[in-house]
Parts: structure tokens; C-alpha cells; sequence
């Protein structure tokens, strides 16, 4: 059972599976971190972002001389946000290309079908900092998924007390019909129970699609005061547009997923400005603290005249991350030695910190609130 794969069971079973997990990597002096993301599709400019993050922390890498005598490679397919081609791709980046340790990747239900196929168990090999806060990839235990991020219960919990606080308790949701939007969903109805309250109102949309009409009409049905979105960029941002056309009042408050600037480009100033969105990382923008700023460094070395974003910065974050459970492996870094270090991690990054261990797969649960601006920044 996947459940019980954890602390001794990973290693015992690196005894047993020592000599084919040296077959792990592409060679003594390559390290090949692979990742499936959207590069293509609905999700698109998001996937971008996220291999965006992922490159420049291995460009600086390598620029410093590698990881523990090995230089890091960066392997990135593009699966469309199809959950056949997550599967399929995924399969190859371990079997086809060797990859130590797979990175940042995009959709619940295509992360949960590798779950149920034994992707990752069957390739022993650490999935690190996928771009979800879903629920089913975190209960029931999984062994070789390692968060980075806080879950969308915890996102929607801490809007929720916000709202009712402050005497907002007319709450609908606005949600992508799929596991990932069910997840979201199921967290604001928790959230709301805390409270002995229910949603307002809810309309979906479906995956892939940017057709919001049928959920505006469904969720303006409740009059709701505020609005949680459970959705990616394009289709929440044409809801965002076609909501404030009809209830122009009503507060609408995203969870991280969403780019607020590449909303706030698509909706318009107009529409976009004042929607909220929960944060799971420190800002990148304000140089506070030390990761941030290694990341504005890197952005202007390996990726000049890219934008720093929340969601690159992540995946950078989650890249470091990575990189040092690599530079801690004692012996060759096979898929199943780096999940068992990722597993040791007590870490602080720069001022981000994670912690994993045996049980424990969700490194960080920190939430923080922005708003957009007029010129489509975020606002703490």
C-alpha cells in the first residue's frame, strides 16, 4: 500500500533496488531533473512560468560549479494540462531520460492519475513542488510527492476567516469542474462548517474551457458578498470580467494559482483591479528576504527581460530545494537517494522555510494575502 512506503520502507527498499536505482541518472557527471508543465494550452503562459523558475535555478547552479561534482540538467516536456500526456510523458522522463527527481508539476487530477497508475512508486522517483494545493495528493499519505506550497484548504480557510470576521458570510464559489476545483471547493465548505455556515451559491466551468456564462448565473442566484475562485487564469479571469459586469460590489478573492498581473492584463485594470489572491510564498518582488532576492539575481542573468511572478518564484524556490537535497546525497544521486534525503530536509532556504520527514510530506503551510493594484501589482 502506498501509505506505508515511508522512512525505514524507503530504506529497505533502497537495499533491495540499489543496483537498477544507480541506473537513475543520466551518467556520473550528469544529474537530470525532469518536469512535466503546460506549456501549451489553457495553462500555458502559467507552464512557462513554472519551467521558467526550474531554469534559472539550474542555470545558476551550474554556474557556481554544479552540485557535489555533478552538473544539473533541466529536462522539460510539455503535456498540454492533458492528464494522458502527464502519464505518458512522465513515464519517459523517468524510463527514456533518467531523472533523478521530477519538478513542478500542474494539475491535481493529472498528478493523481500518476498516483493511481504507480508512476512514481514504480520508478521510485520524488515528485517536488507540484503547482497544487489539492487535497486527494495529500490525504491519503503519499510517499513520493513532497510539497513546498500550503494546501488549497489551508488558502480557503484563511479567506473564509477573513470574510466571516469582518461580517462577510454570504460566500459562493466560483470552481474548475475537475478534482482540482472539487479540492478548492470541498475546502471552502470545511472552511464555511467552522462557522455553521454553507456556500452561498456555486457555479463551475469545465477544464480547458474559458466558457463562464452558466457559472455567473448560477452563483448570482445566492447574491453572494463575496466570491472564492477555485480556477486557472484565462477562465477566471473571463469570470472575473463578465461577475463585476453584473455585481459590480461583490468581492472576488482568488487562491495562488492565479498570476494576479497576467490577470489583471486579461480581465482589464477595470475588472481585475481589488480581486484578491492568497500567497503561499514570500513576495518575490520586495527583496525582503535572501531568496527573493537570488531569485531577481538569477532572473537578470539567465532570463533577462522576464518579469519576476509569483508562480516562477515558486518553482525556483522549490528548485533550490531540490538542489541542495541533491548536494546532501552521499554516493551517486539515484531517484530513490535523493527522495530519501528530500525525506531528512529541515531547511531555510532564505528565508522560506520547509521541513519533511518520515510521515510528513507537506514542507510549509504559509499564507499570506495580496490584493491587485491599479497597475496590476500585488498590494500586502
Amino acid at each position: 500500500m502506498m501509505d506505508r512506503w515511508s522512512g525505514k520502507w524507503l530504506v529497505m527498499l533502497a537495499v533491495v533496488l540499489g543496483i537498477a536505482g544507480g541506473a537513475g541518472t543520466a551518467g556520473a557527471e550528469t544529474v537530470v531533473i525532469g518536469q512535466c508543465a503546460p506549456l501549451t494550452g489553457s495553462l500555458g503562459s502559467t507552464g512557462k512560468q513554472m519551467a521558467l523558475g526550474v531554469r534559472i535555478a539550474v542555470a545558476a547552479a551550474n554556474a557556481a560549479g554544479g552540485v557535489g561534482g555533478h552538473r544539473l540538467k533541466h529536462v522539460v516536456k510539455d503535456d498540454g494540462y492533458q492528464t494522458s500526456e502527464t502519464v505518458r510523458l512522465t513515464r519517459e522522463l523517468i524510463e527514456r531520460d533518467k531523472a533523478a527527481a521530477l519538478i513542478g508539476y500542474a494539475g491535481t487530477g493529472n498528478i493523481v492519475e500518476l498516483l493511481k497508475q504507480g508512476v512514481l512508486a514504480d520508478g521510485t522517483t520524488a515528485l517536488i513542488a507540484p503547482y497544487t494545493g489539492g487535497e486527494p495528493l495529500r490525504s491519503p499519505y503519499n510517499p513520493w510527492i513532497f510539497h513546498i506550497r500550503a494546501s488549497y484548504g489551508d488558502e480557503t480557510e484563511a479567506m473564509v476567516r477573513q470574510f466571516v470576521t469582518t461580517g462577510i458570510k454570504r460566500i459562493a464559489v466560483f470552481y474548475q469542474n475537475d478534482p482540482f476545483g472539487q479540492a478548492g471547493l470541498a475546502g471552502v465548505e470545511r472552511a464555511l462548517a467552522r462557522f455553521d455556515l454553507k456556500v452561498a451559491s456555486s457555479g463551475s466551468y469545465e477544464k480547458n474551457s474559458e466558457d463562464v456564462a452558466s457559472a455567473v448565473q448560477d452563483i448570482a442566484k445566492g447574491n453572494p458578498q463575496a466570491v472564492i475562485m477555485i480556477g486557472v487564469v484565462r477562465p477566471a479571469a473571463a469570470f472575473v470580467k463578465a461577475y463585476r459586469s453584473v455585481a459590480p460590489g461583490t468581492l472576488l478573492f482568488s487562491i495562488s494559482v492565479i498570476n494576479g498581473r497576467e490577470l489583471f492584463q486579461i480581465a482589464g485594470g477595470d475588472f481585475a483591479r481589488g480581486v484578491g489572491i492568497t500567497q503561499v510564498m514570500p513576495s518575490p518582488f520586495d527583496g525582503v528576504s535572501r531568496i527573493a532576492r537570488d531569485y531577481a539575481d538569477a532572473l537578470r542573468a539567465y532570463a533577462p527581460g522576464e518579469e519576476p511572478s509569483y508562480t516562477s518564484f515558486e518553482e525556483y524556490v522549490g528548485a533550490r530545494v531540490l538542489i541542495e537535497a541533491i548536494r546532501r546525497v552521499k554516493g551517486p544521486p539515484t531517484p530513490l537517494a535523493v527522495a530519501q534525503s528530500l525525506e531528512s530536509l529541515d531547511l531555510d532556504v532564505g528565508g522560506f522555510k520547509v521541513k519533511f520527514g518520515p510521515g510528513n510530506r507537506v514542507g510549509s503551510r504559509h499564507v499570506d494575502v495580496t490584493l491587485i493594484g491599479r497597475d496590476g501589482s500585488h498590494i500586502h
